[in-house]
């Protein structure tokens, strides 16, 4: 990324998946990054749904300054349930599942991995978010909790970016939609919504958030540096 130091190290979570493997990877054909550390349930264990695996991550890796993190965790089928088509389809234990996943999870990743960004210079800090998280696109209606999950962390991450900057107001915090990836997350649901592979999709981020500027952060983009509206 040429936004970043020569020799910048990064961090991705979720990097067992199809789009934080594609990520990890891209990562690591950059000539102009040193290290990436990747973290992801298959991997090594790390499950951002308990609170204790995320800080032993983050233990295990504070010897370590990233400048860049990209948290590519998320779900849409959990445990067989998929997305509602109707509010009389809403379970509590899904909703609880998604939140957990979606927003609690990624939240988590922002309170132990913060104190991990390099001080005083640029760094980026993303996370994976999905249009359909936006309130004022939504058009169609369904999905209600992994909608309100998405939407949840949009929030929490505008609002983490508040406080990062008052710290390091060279720092970039924000949420991105990936486009339709084709990916098992993606998959039951592709239908005639064109998809694109992996490694395209990696590539897309990766030159979105070397556009951004501090001015940015906190803010929603679509892969092509849209703005997305909240």
């Amino acid at each position: 990324m040429r936004s970043l130091d020569a020799g910048y190290s990064a961090l991705v979570t979720g990097a067992s998946g199809g789009i934080g493997n594609a990520i990890s990877r891209q990562l690591e054909m950059d000539s102009n990054c040193a290290k990436v550390a990747r973290l992801s349930r298959q991997e090594n264990g790390f499950d951002l749904t308990d609170e204790n695996s995320v800080q032993r991550a983050a233990d295990m890796l504070k010897s370590n300054e990233f400048d860049l993190i990209i948290c590519a965790t998320g779900a849409l089928t959990i445990d067989g349930m998929g997305p509602e088509k109707s509010i009389r389809q809403i379970s509590q234990n899904a909703m609880m599942a998604q939140f957990a996943v979606n927003a609690v999870g990624p939240a988590l990743v922002v309170k132990h991995f913060v104190p991990l960004l390099a001080k005083k210079k640029r760094v980026i800090f993303a996370l994976l978010s999905a249009r359909v998280g936006s309130i004022g696109d939504n058009a169609l209606g369904g999905w209600i909790s992994y909608r309100s999950s998405k939407a949840a962390l949009n929030q929490i991450v505008h609002t983490a970016a508040i406080e990062v900057a008052r710290a390091n107001p060279l720092s970039l915090l924000v949420t991105v939609h990936p486009g339709t990836v084709i990916t098992q997350l993606s998959d039951p649901f592709a239908s005639d919504h064109p998809r694109s592979a992996p490694d395209e999709a990696a590539k897309r981020i990766l030159r979105m958030l070397d556009d951004l500027t501090p001015h940015h952060t906190g803010g929603f983009f679509a892969y092509d540096g849209t703005t997305i509206p909240w």
